[in-house]
Formats: structure tokens, C-alpha cells, sequence
């Protein structure tokens, strides 16, 4: 707490964004914003066919693999330079703090706790259900060596038993060295955070992760902003920037991005290569379950960016910049 309220961005009791960031734009309010999530969805939000998959052995996986695995939303595994990362695991079947809400879709479930190996570093962005879920990260304890997280999310992680010396937390623009030539920055994200009624307790980032070899952009959630472009000044370019393309809607368009917004954050970072994520597994938003993929490769056709779209369980073959993918999702009801 003491941390936190030295923090810069921590002002009247909250953590702020840097911009002005309505939660919500929409005549109405909060109260139009509900009718229409569970009264005027359409039928494709959540799809009737099972999501396809593959099943990568993570726990026999080569050591000297360079690679990249999506569990769906966003959800991932990284095995780079010799260090296994995961980050905002979720493999409860739901994103929220019962089991019969926002459920996963069918077919995305193909990995659970036990299929995961020893991990040497944990990224936690922020603190909401579908980044941070309790009963993944219980069961994931005995196989986390480090923690690098949001600050404020450490608590959370100390409540629920994990040694504090394991958690380092990071206010933006702050650094860590995590030795063998890891290091990662900390970075601005536009965002809010809470678990329940109260918000912005704890801070939102993006995090840069720097390895022997790779520099890789680790986006979290975020609304578009001038932000990007700071950071693509400062750090780029990136090998990988790994970004949300999901869960958006008109009426909270300053905290998730819109397909074409994020082709233009993964420009002002200097992507050399992207992975739109923060789709294909929970129905968090209005829009059809598949548009997210179907935009943003359709946009992409002007901007030609590399674009990593892989189903869920599918290698991304890191230093591999050639590899191509399939529109898995075509085809799916």
C-alpha cells in the first residue's frame, strides 16, 4: 500500500489513465449497456459448432524450441531462449467468479493445469476475471517459480498463499532484471482494473519482455492511444507485439480496441510481427463470436503486417517469421 500510494498514477484513492477514459459512451448508461449484452445479442456471439484445436505437448516439449502456444482469449504459453512464460492463464471454463457465467465456448477447453510444465515466469496484466482467475492460478502454484505482475495484484496473490518473495509488482515505467539476460519494462496501458464493485485498486500495463534474443511486446487490454506510439518510440521495434482483438463494442471503445486499432497500435510499436488476442473463448462482448479474426485479416489486407493467427494449441514458431496460418474459423456456426 505504501508502494501505491507513492505511485505517480495513483491519485484520490485510484489508480488514473493518462487520458480521460470513460468506462462508457452509451445513452443510457450502464443500464442500455446491460440490455443489450443480455437481451439484444445475436445468436453468433456464441458459436453453436466446436472452436478447433490442436494439443501441443507442452510437458515434453524440445528445450530449445523457440515457440508461442494460445489457449484461447488471452491465454499463452512461451518457451523462449530456455525459459518456460506463461501469462494470464485462465483454464477454469469460465471468465467470472461463478461457473455458469461466461462460459467458455466448446472445443476451448483442451488444455488444463496439468498440462502445463514448470514455470519460470508468471505475467499477471491486471486483475479482472478473464486475465486473473483463482482457481487456475491455485492449482498452477506448485509449478511457478516467479511472479511478475500489475502492482497491486500482489496482493491478491499473497492472500491466496503465494510466498511474497516470489511476486514482483510493477508500476509503469519501472524495470526489472530477471537474470540470464530476461528483463522486462513495465508500460502504460489504457485500462481500469477490480474484482468486484470497487475499481482501480490496482494498475493495468502492457509489459516488454527483453530476452537474450527477442524483444517481445505483452499488450494485456487496452483502449487506443497515444500510448502505443511512446512505446514504439522508446522500445521498438518488437519482434512480436502481442495485442487485444476482442471483446469490443462502441459503448466502451476508450478501454478495448477495435480491429483497425489495433493493425494501427501494432504499426506505432513497430511491429515486426502481431498476435491479435482476447478472442474465440469467452462471449464478453456483443459482436459475433468470429468477427474479431474475420476484420482484422480483412483490414489487414491493406496494411500487410505479419499477422499470427493460430487456433488455439497451434505452434508460433518464434524466430520463424515465414510461418503461415489457416482462417480456422471459417466454416464454424
Amino acid at each position: 500500500m505504501e508502494r501505491i500510494k507513492k505511485s505517480v498514477n495513483y491519485k484520490n484513492g485510484h489508480f488514473q489513465n493518462l487520458s480521460e477514459t470513460p468506462m462508457l459512451t452509451a445513452e443510457g448508461g450502464m443500464f442500455t449497456v446491460l440490455k443489450q449484452f443480455f437481451f439484444d445479442k445475436k445468436t453468433s456471439v456464441t458459436p453453436v459448432d466446436m472452436i478447433p484445436s490442436m494439443k501441443t505437448d507442452l510437458l515434453n516439449l524440445d528445450p530449445a524450441k523457440d515457440v508461442l502456444v494460445w489457449f484461447g482469449h488471452s491465454s499463452y504459453f512461451m518457451q523462449v531462449d530456455g525459459k518456460k512464460i506463461l501469462v494470464d492463464p485462465v483454464f477454469s471454463g469460465a471468465a467470472s467468479p461463478v461457473s455458469f457465467n461466461i462460459k467458455a465456448f466448446k472445443g476451448t477447453n483442451v488444455y488444463t493445469t496439468e498440462d502445463i510444465p514448470e514455470i519460470d515466469f508468471l505475467f499477471i496484466s491486471h486483475d479482472h476475471w478473464d486475465h486473473l482467475d483463482y482457481e487456475t492460478i491455485l492449482k498452477l502454484k506448485p509449478k511457478i517459480k516467479r511472479i511478475v505482475c500489475a502492482l497491486g495484484v500482489g496482493q491478491h496473490l499473497e492472500r491466496w498463499g503465494f510466498d511474497k518473495n516470489s511476486i514482483n509488482e510493477l508500476d509503469w515505467n519501472e524495470e526489472i532484471n530477471l537474470g540470464e539476460g530476461f528483463t522486462v519494462n513495465a508500460t502504460v496501458a489504457r485500462h481500469f482494473s477490480g474484482r468486484g464493485f470497487v475499481r482501480n485498486k490496482t494498475i493495468w500495463v502492457s509489459f516488454i519482455l527483453h530476452t537474450p534474443t527477442m524483444k517481445i511486446f505483452i499488450g494485456g487490454d487496452s483502449g487506443y492511444d497515444t500510448h502505443f506510439a511512446e512505446i514504439g518510440k522508446t522500445f521498438g521495434p518488437f519482434d512480436l507485439v502481442i495485442l487485444e482483438n476482442g471483446q469490443y463494442n462502441k459503448n466502451w471503445k476508450y478501454i478495448h480496441m477495435q480491429p483497425f486499432e489495433t493493425l494501427q497500435a501494432a504499426k506505432d510499436l513497430q511491429a515486426k510481427r502481431v498476435f491479435p488476442v482476447h478472442n474465440s473463448k469467452f462471449p464478453l462482448a456483443t459482436h459475433p463470436w468470429d468477427e474479431p479474426l474475420k476484420k482484422i485479416t480483412e483490414l489487414n489486407s491493406d496494411v500487410n503486417l505479419n499477422l499470427a493467427t493460430p487456433m488455439i494449441g497451434e505452434e508460433i514458431f518464434l524466430k520463424d517469421h515465414t510461418q503461415k496460418f489457416s482462417k480456422w474459423w471459417e466454416g464454424i456456426q
